[in-house]
């Protein structure tokens, strides 16, 4: 049975969840890191929100975790990169919470244009400053989003719905979408010179620390208003305090900062600056929300490998799970055959899908079989970390589409380049069974086995007696044989199946018959 650790504070659902589906889960907060470290090996997933941080020390600790998944949508919390080189999908919940983050990013567009704290905090001290606060109006201003993914999408929705006008800056941004939500997509430096007001809606990554600049911050108009309910280091705090002391900007609403808890900033006590301690996500039914999506998506992945969400490998949905999961077992075997057989280092693979297995998600073939062809030389890869440690290696990776298979309905290939030739397997799923069609250029038709016996030999008279009385002198049983050739007296290629294991003494024997070229023995 899975076990699972919730280590952060999160609704009681997401226990529930796990115990509905059979999954064994612990919920213990508050550890330290070397408590955590202490007891991370006994566990298969980790259920976080933002307090535990799976650093690569705890990762290289979880011994047998498979799977991290962050009830939220931050992950900076997570060493992703030794995640994926362990082989651990990590997950988020990228939408439990996008409607109450937007809203929370419109409350404070309103809060910082109105200037609400602070003329409640006076109002209340029993002032009556009415004469100190004149706000300003959303109505046909112009909104920009750095950022327009999902949370950065419902914000431009809610402020068209206020009639403002909204530009957008997102490097993957397409046009057709922007057109869909109504938005204008800029380049950076316009969506500064341009916008009345700025919200931030993208993760924190090298290429957005700080986006919100000095320099930028230069060139926006005189009264522009900054909002972040995004990621702390988004903006430069320092600057946005002397912007805002110096007038140029009008106000400043920030959730998230670059050091929390923000106990102290030097922006606190700034006029017309507006502090929230990171409630972006905080409403009830975002945790409801969050942590029944991230409980049902690690239970979903430990007991029918189904991937939602993923940050370091393909989605698998659940309903295209069982469909898609001949196809992965196809791709791998393929793949571990190819690796074992193959004695060059790989410059280059391709995988070519065909027929009617182009209308799946063909991701996680392709990860499947890398995993397989690496195995060989790398025994702890796995479809999660496979693509990475290809692109260490300097390995190229390429897929291909063909709609039309004349020999099957479906057919896989994968193409391995090394310095001195190409090599290819194809594989098919004949009545539900995974076989081989061809295999280094021969066509063939053979299953596959645990224990199998590839040879390449001359296709000459005597070598399959040969071949049968050497296993047979060596108690070796045969369970399936299949043979294939090019060309009558050319090169043939013999796949066996066998009960025991063939020893190194067995294959100098077979080697030895005069017919053989090559042999190999393949565990799948």
């Amino acid at each position: 049975m899975p076990k699972v650790l919730i280590s952060d504070k999160m609704s009681s659902s997401a226990m529930e969840v796990f115990k509905n589906r059979g999954i064994d889960v612990d919920v213990i907060t508050g550890l330290s890191k070397d408590e955590l470290i202490k007891i991370i090996p006994d566990y298969d997933g980790l259920a976080i929100r933002s307090s535990t941080t799976a650093d690569a020390e705890i990762i290289a600790a979880a011994k047998n975790m498979k799977v991290i998944g962050r009830a939220g949508i931050g992950v900076d919390n997570i060493d992703i990169p030794s995640a994926t080189e362990r082989g651990i999908v990590v997950m988020n919940t990228p939408f439990g919470n996008a409607i109450t983050t937007a809203e929370h990013a419109i409350a404070m567009l309103f809060a910082a244009a109105r200037q609400i704290p602070a003329a409640s905090a006076r109002t209340q001290d029993g002032e009556w400053p009415k004469s100190d606060f004149k706000g300003v109006e959303l109505f046909n201003k112009t909104l920009g989003l750095i950022g327009c993914g999902n949370i950065g999408a419902l914000v431009a929705e809610r402020a068209l719905g206020l009639k403002m006008k909204v530009i957008a800056y997102d490097p993957y941004l397409t046009q057709e979408r922007a057109v869909k939500l109504g938005v204008e997509k800029v380049e950076l430096d316009q969506l500064f010179r341009r916008a009345d007001a700025i919200t931030l809606h993208t993760p924190l990554v090298d290429g957005t620390r700080g986006i919100v600049s000095r320099e930028m911050l230069a060139i926006t108009k005189k009264g522009v208003i900054i909002v972040n309910c995004a990621r702390g280091g988004l903006v430069d705090e320092d600057a946005l305090k002397d912007a805002l002391e110096a007038g140029h900007v009008r106000a400043a609403a920030l959730d998230v900062f670059a050091v929390e808890p923000a106990k102290q900033n030097a922006l606190f006590g700034t006029p017309n600056f507006i502090a929230t301690p990171h409630l972006g996500a905080s409403t009830l039914e975002a945790q409801e929300n969050v942590a029944v999506q991230v409980a049902e998506q690690i239970a979903d992945y430990l007991l029918t490998g189904a991937v939602s969400n993923a940050l370091n490998t393909p989605s698998i949905s659940a309903e295209e799970a069982p469909r898609l999961k001949p196809f992965v077992d196809l791709a791998a075997k393929l793949g571990t055959m190819m690796g074992q057989l193959l004695t060059d280092p790989i410059k280059s693979a391709e995988f070519a899908y065909k027929g009617e297995v182009t209308k799946l998600n063909t991701k996680p073939m392709t990860a499947a079989a890398l995993s397989g062809i690496l195995q060989s030389t790398m025994p702890d890869v796995n479809a999660v970390s496979a693509p990475g440690l290809a692109a260490e290696r300097g390995i190229e990776v390429k897929e291909s589409y063909v709609d039309t298979s004349e020999r099957a309905d479906s057919l896989i290939r994968i193409s391995v380049v090394t310095e001195k030739r190409v090599f290819a397997i194809v594989g098919t799923i004949y009545r539900g069974e995974p076989r081989i069609v061809r295999l280094f250029g021969v066509p063939m038709d053979a299953g596959f086995a645990d224990k199998m016996l590839y040879v390449r030999n001359n296709d000459k008279p005597g070598f399959v007696g040969a071949l049968g009385k050497l296993l047979g002198e060596n108690d070796i049983n045969i369970a399936t044989f299949s043979m294939g050739r090019m060309e009558q007296g050319g090169e043939a290629v013999c796949l066996v199946s066998v009960d025991g294991d063939i020893s190194p003494d067995v294959v100098t024997e077979i080697k030895a018959i005069s017919q053989v070229l090559i042999v190999n023995t393949v565990c799948l």
